[in-house]
């Protein structure tokens, strides 16, 4: 076992939105975006978080194995690629207890360090804010190129990969730039589902007041999310 530690946020023993299955989701601390609709503010500063080896996680992870052992485990954040260490040793230690391992991720990342995990990774979740680049930098304030590259190199390796993409009104939520989107995945063939996610007010209280600037902003109807979908299923692209 490596003696590399990370930092997490937290973590969630019985997870069944991040990945197929039921699944352990370790949430990492720190991320190099500050996306507008960031849900959990607190995990964007590289400083704090709980410090813990790749043993004592692991350890962890094994109290669930029998829970866990038709799902896996996820490493999300936060960016665990902004870990690279911690999670690359953590997903060697996970499959090598036969474990299928996920990173949820927006690929912002050198090429170095994303080609390292989508090679160990059995799946890769992979959060596309926006195909515009300036809506992306408005967004995340980075734009999208990293992300991009990052499902190139999946295409290239037949890594599978779920797409995730934040349904924001105002924002994202635009006919024009979902079928940008659309159109530009529907050609890969290492994409195996898309996940549409509405945007939620659910993280809104843990945010400085003049911080965010979504108060205003409506979660999508049910209507709307239908239409989304449809953006997508039309052009054959498998919608979870």
């Amino acid at each position: 076992m490596k003696k590399i530690t990370g930092y997490m946020h937290q973590r969630e023993t019985f997870g069944a939105v991040d990945g197929p299955g039921v699944r352990y989701v370790l949430f990492l601390q720190g991320c190099p975006l500050h996306c507008l609709y960031c849900h959990n503010p607190e995990t964007l500063s590289v400083r704090g978080g709980t410090a813990i080896t790749v043993e004592d996680a692991l350890a962890d992870i094994l109290r669930y194995k029998s829970f866990i052992k038709d799902g896996g485990v996820t490493i999300s954040g936060g960016e665990p690629l902004l870990q690279p260490d911690f999670t690359l040793a953590l997903i060697e230690a996970c499959k090598n207890e036969g474990l299928h391992t996920a990173v949820d991720t927006s690929g912002f990342a050198l090429p170095n360090v994303y080609e390292k995990i989508a090679d160990a990774a059995d799946l890769i979740l992979l959060d596309i804010k926006a195909m515009d680049a300036e809506l992306c930098r408005k967004i995340t304030g980075h734009s999208n190129m990293r992300a991009l590259a990052m499902l190139d190199y999946c295409e290239k390796t037949g890594k599978p990969v779920w797409i995730r993409h934040v349904v924001v009104p105002q924002l994202t939520l635009d006919d024009a730039l979902l079928t940008e989107l659309a159109e530009h995945i529907k050609h890969y063939s290492c994409i195996e589902c898309v996940e549409l996610l509405p945007f939620h007010k659910l993280g809104e209280h843990k945010w400085e007041k003049d911080k965010y600037t979504l108060f205003n902003t409506p979660e999508p109807t049910a209507q709307e999310m239908a239409r989304v979908k449809r953006i997508f299923t039309n052009r054959g692209l498998k919608v979870r």
